[in-house]
């Protein structure tokens, strides 16, 4: 079996293809979102999820979150120290991870998750990136999935995945749409086509930095605004992450009339700020303006106007926001499509994916076209008007936008008289400059000596729909033909360095299932003490305690009643403070 994978900046799923469908999978709380989040405390016990999630509220600094916006970067996320012993000496090791590293620990988790719900191994999956992923990006995603045990058949771009899932439920005509994708940390935008059984993609734009967690900081600039005797630079790490969380609670639960209010303690005091919607939407202007930018340049690139679209599809996370629906609505002046799960529709579309690429009979032939999402070039020299030669400008082979899989040759000609070499930079990017552009590396090719612009090479570009490019270079005057498949040196990993890291991520002792549960509403308990002051501390920790005490008897039926009961206080307690709001 296949599966398919939404690998989100805020959250993940995953889900499988039946013969009633595609379906998510729940995790291992019996949710259908997984937090994109990793902690690990000081035994080297690795959280993931909502645990992690619970966690990190009280230890920001051994957790991470947010780590899809830094894929195919060489950052490293240090989550504290782990001391173990060995053979009588205490050892001391740094816990640092890249952001693929912390990815596929989540993507493990999704993977354990999905095995114990099936009772099978799942060894393939089809993975989703934001469809402005670079190529350093994409591969990074590859190798994350890698390191958590699958197979990965194809990485597919969100809005495909999507437009897949729409595509399949919801079209009975031919249609040409437009997919806005805000998820917590991207934004995607892509303009597609469906005709009969074909599904074409005409052109992507978007913001790998623009996402739900602008918004959340917006609303925390405007906490900090109102509150000019609370100085931001003094606090601690877990006030600030505290103090993001509850913008993040406010902006999602504002109410029917756009009204609602933050409740923070901090210093041991509680201090409120009222949001209203209208004058959070007007601090947003800069966000929205971004939001526009990729919007136009993806109607511009498909080369057509608002009349010429039928329908527009929000999907992501940030789209349940109501100002992002009406913003949307404005523009396009027509109302958007959300009749399936915003938080899910990518994971359907990749569950589908996965099982054409099955061949389920089950599943509606549909022919897939994407496109090539940054333009494909080369750095070449120019003639100035004095005669003069300037190098370093942009040669683009195969444009952004451009139907893949595609092939495309350009001629070059040697610079100097008696040049013996010719080095061709693969670079990606849409500056017509190339030191501006990303690097993917370089072919040297030998040249017979001869006055300048009498020799010659064919550069050829093929990209796949696997998002791999090929690059050949023919000279021209003695046939001699180099070849190379460019992979981003920054995030490539041999086989060899997959499995050694498969196998030291495999060492990490994952939090155990059958406790998942218990640990995490012990982290929320301890959370709601340490934002709680008064009274309702002292209520707090004598749950804790009793809950603790049935823990520490090992008795699974009294366990089981005192999970019961303390999940019911803790659900009582929360509604109670949101009946304030």
């Amino acid at each position: 079996m296949i599966v398919g994978i939404d690998l989100g900046t805020t959250n993940s799923l995953i889900a499988y293809y039946t013969q009633e469908g595609a379906k998510i999978i729940p995790n291992r709380l019996g949710k259908n979102l997984t937090p994109s989040v990793v902690s690990v405390d000081e035994e080297g016990q690795v959280y993931v999820g909502e645990t992690a999630k619970e966690r990190a509220s009280l230890h920001p600094e051994s957790s991470a979150s947010v780590f899809k916006r830094d894929m195919g970067s060489s950052r490293k996320f240090h989550l504290g120290k782990h001391h173990f012993m060995d053979n009588g000496i205490e050892y001391e090791k740094n816990m640092d991870f890249s952001a693929q590293e912390l990815s596929a620990l989540v993507l493990k988790a999704l993977k354990e998750d999905a095995e114990h719900y099936l009772g099978q191994t799942i060894d393939e999956a089809v993975i989703s990136v934001p469809a402005y992923f670079n190529e350093e990006r994409r591969r990074a995603t590859k190798i994350a999935g890698e390191m958590a045990g699958f197979k990965v058949e194809r990485i597919i771009s969100e809005p495909t995945a999507a437009a897949v899932a729409y595509g399949l439920y919801q079209q009975d005509k031919d249609e040409r749409f437009l997919v806005f994708d805000l998820g917590g940390g991207t934004l995607d935008v892509s303009i597609l086509e469906m005709m009969g059984d074909i599904l074409e993609v005409h052109s992507v734009a978007g913001d790998n930095f623009l996402g739900g967690e602008d918004f959340t900081n917006v609303l925390v600039d405007m906490f900090f605004e109102a509150h000019p005797e609370i100085e931001r630079e003094s606090l601690d790490d877990k006030t600030l992450h505290h103090i993001k969380n509850k913008a993040e609670e406010c902006k999602l639960k504002l109410d029917e009339n756009g009204e609602n209010i933050m409740h923070c303690v901090i210093g041991g005091k509680a201090v409120d700020y009222p949001v209203n919607e209208k004058k959070y939407e007007a601090q947003c202007s800069k966000l929205f303006d971004r939001i526009k930018v990729p919007l136009k340049q993806s109607l511009s690139d498909a080369g057509i106007s608002i009349s010429d679209l039928d329908k527009v599809v929000l999907i992501g996370g940030a789209t349940k926001l109501s100002m992002i629906r009406k913003f949307v609505a404005k523009m396009f002046r027509i109302i958007p499509d959300c009749s399936i799960n915003p938080d899910e529709t990518v994971a359907l579309g990749a569950a589908i994916q996965g099982a054409m690429k099955e061949r389920n009979q089950a599943v509606k032939e549909l022919i897939l076209t994407d496109v090539c999402p940054f333009t494909l070039g080369t750095e070449v020299m120019i003639d100035r008007e004095d005669g003069s030669k300037e190098g370093g400008h942009y040669h683009p082979i195969i444009e952004r936008n451009t139907v893949i899989p595609a092939s495309r040759t350009d001629t070059f000609y040697t610079s100097y008289d008696n040049q013996k070499k010719i080095r061709v930079d693969v670079l990606q990017g849409e500056s017509r400059f190339a030191k501006n552009n990303l690097y993917l590396g370089e072919i040297l090719v030998n040249v017979p000596a001869d006055k300048a612009g009498r020799e010659g090479i064919d550069v050829t570009y093929t990209y796949d729909i696997n998002s791999l490019l090929e690059v050949q270079v023919r000279v021209l005057s003695t046939g001699e033909v180099k070849k190379q498949v460019f992979k981003n040196q920054s995030v490539d990993m041999s086989d060899e360095e997959i499995a050694k890291r498969f196998e030291e991520l495999a060492f990490l002792k994952i939090h155990p299932r059958d406790q998942e549960e218990n640990r995490l509403l012990l982290f929320k308990g301890e959370r709601l003490y340490e934002e709680s002051i008064g009274n309702d501390r002292a209520i707090i920790e004598m749950n804790i305690r009793d809950f603790e005490a049935a823990l520490d008897t090992r008795d699974n039926t009294l366990i089981k009643e005192a999970r019961k009961k303390f999940m019911k206080f803790l659900l009582k307690y929360e509604t109670k403070n949101e009946d304030l709001i």
